[in-house]
């Protein structure tokens, strides 16, 4: 009777599984086939042109995409792990009453801020960076306000890569005469590199196919940006322009066709960086 249970209960876990999977399989499938019909060399050498025709294709679109991630991971990067060992590595050895209850906020806020709406960010963003600072609609207003976005998905993941690493790793290199500070450097951190590069291509990813918080803070010029404080548009955000503001839904579809296949090789490419330094780590 346990043996047929069990079976049973990993036939349901497979078919949830692969349930997924196809799911995945299909909607990408559909995006990627309606999408490339449309793809031609052009697509890629031209700037949108403006109008409801949607004339034109994708390489200012793409430039600004770049741009962005760029940025924003350039910021939000070092927070974020800064955060998260600090949290993990120096904080949790606090025995003062008053930093622990201040590590506890502080996680509660992390956690509390990963689950906001994107919009929130926005507006945030918004109020702050385009408005208070004048920074206006702009690469640096998007940057910042992307950074608020995925510094919390950094913080959580560094640490949970970080408390994956055994103990024994920490107290082995201390009985040998390593400071702190070289055991998290040369012996800890080498450890949770991959698990930290995870949260780091989360945040990548969801920069790429965010919308709604660059809506309101990078501006939506079809132009390629100049500057940082130059206007643009991302692929996701250019897009929704296409769908809801053009007749060019052939021209959606191939842009998010290329959206998805981009997600899908810069994932593919950090996995594997990560793997191979890990191996070599080891």
């Amino acid at each position: 009777m346990r043996k047929l249970v069990q079976n049973a209960a990993f036939t349901v876990f497979w078919m949830a599984g692969l349930g997924a999977v196809l799911i995945m399989l299909s909607v990408v499938g559909y995006v990627v086939f309606k999408g490339f019909a449309d793809i031609t060399p052009e697509f890629f050498t031209t700037s949108p042109r403006g109008g409801l025709s949607g004339e034109g294709g994708i390489q200012s679109t793409i430039i600004t995409t770049v741009y962005l991630v760029v940025l924003t991971l350039l910021v939000a990067t070092p927070l974020g792990v800064g955060a998260g060992i600090y949290l993990v590595e120096y904080a949790d050895q606090a025995r003062s009453g008053f930093m622990k209850r201040i590590t506890s906020a502080a996680r509660f806020g992390v956690e509390t801020l990963a689950g906001v709406p994107s919009i929130i960010f926005g507006l945030f963003g918004y109020a702050l960076f385009v408005t208070a600072l004048k920074l206006g609609f702009s690469l640096a207003s998007a940057a910042l306000a992307g950074s608020c976005l995925i510094i919390p998905v950094i913080i959580r993941t560094t640490e949970e890569a970080l408390k994956a690493v055994p103990d024994s790793y920490r107290e082995g290199s201390l009985a040998l005469g390593a400071s702190r500070w070289e055991t998290i450097w040369k012996v800890i951190l080498p450890s949770a590199f991959p698990g930290i590069t995870t949260g780091i291509v989360l945040g990548a990813g969801r920069i790429v196919s965010e919308t709604a918080i660059f809506f309101v803070t990078l501006g939506g010029s079809y132009r390629t940006p100049t500057s940082l404080l130059a206007s643009g548009r991302s692929m996701a955000l250019h897009v929704y322009y296409l769908a809801m503001e053009t007749r060019a839904f052939d021209k959606a579809m191939a842009t998010a066709a290329v959206l998805v296949v981009l997600v899908i090789l810069m994932n593919l490419s950090i996995n594997m960086i990560s793997r191979r330094i890990t191996r070599d780590t080891r």
